[in-house]
């Protein structure tokens, strides 16, 4: 069984007019869409910007209402229009990395009161200050950083606290939203590596949404590629790698002079 399911899943938005003549139209940003997500794998979502990755992404998550289709969790159906505090359930069982690591994190808080936000929001009973302590070890950090601001911390440490945060009431799945396209190379090398630890040493399910396949190749088993609101190819990462059958997978291949890994 998934532990997280899309079937039908679309998504359409009504066009402003420019004008009082001019008609109503629609966009849609994804097309209906079936979606398995087993537990203990880590499934990567690839193609470029305006396919319709992170729109599929808030509709799994419940922060946006589909057009049409539904999504479970573990068999519970996510309804994005119930008041938010029903969806607490899905808040535990999920964590979110964005793509910005500054501005996912509010200024006004210290390192650990963002990680350690998810907690007493989530009604979490524990050692809140103990747990932040031991996350933020998790995440290559040392512990008395958690009293300092965001803006004292590099970009790369500054996406440190944004997974510990995302990983600090031990979801079932992670998911990352373009998590290491705003940093430069070496550091994101670090996260990646850091990611791959993460997998090996937790349960952790991954959905990583990137428009960089080299990365994930080195994090997915899985791989779904989409274009213009749908999903025109996916398969296990090795058979697409080598075998794509979409013109548009072979193209964001042809567009890589290097896969890296992908020699041996």
């Amino acid at each position: 069984m998934s532990l997280l399911e899309a079937r039908g899943l679309s998504r359409e938005f009504v066009v402003p007019k420019r004008s009082v003549f001019e008609r109503t139209r629609t966009q849609t940003a994804l097309a209906p869409t079936d979606l398995d997500v087993v537990e203990g794998s880590s499934v990567g979502i690839i193609g470029e910007s305006g396919s319709g990755k992170s729109t599929l992404i808030r509709l799994l998550l419940g922060l946006d209402r589909p057009t049409a289709g539904h999504v479970t969790v573990d068999g519970r159906p996510v309804d994005a229009s119930a008041p938010a505090r029903s969806l607490h359930w899905l808040r535990r069982q999920t964590g979110l990395v964005f793509q910005d690591p500054y501005a996912s994190l509010d200024p006004r808080m210290t390192a650990a009161q963002i990680i350690g936000e998810p907690l007493w929001a989530l009604g979490i009973d524990g050692d809140h200050a103990s747990r932040v302590r031991e996350v933020l070890a998790q995440v290559g950090l040392e512990p008395d950083m958690g009293d300092r601001y965001p803006h004292e911390f590099s970009g790369g440490q500054r996406q440190r606290i944004a997974l510990a945060r995302a990983i600090v009431h031990r979801p079932r799945i992670l998911i990352g939203d373009e998590p290491l396209s705003a940093l430069d190379v070496t550091v994101r090398a670090q996260i990646l590596e850091l990611l791959i630890e993460l997998r090996r040493t937790t349960d952790l399910t991954l959905v990583l949404v990137s428009h960089d396949i080299g990365v994930v190749q080195n994090l997915c088993d899985t791989v779904v590629v989409m274009k213009d609101g749908s999903i025109v190819e996916r398969g296990a990462m090795t058979d697409v790698l080598l075998h794509p059958t979409h013109e548009y997978t072979k193209t964001l291949l042809a567009a890589i002079p290097v896969i890296p890994g992908s020699e041996g």
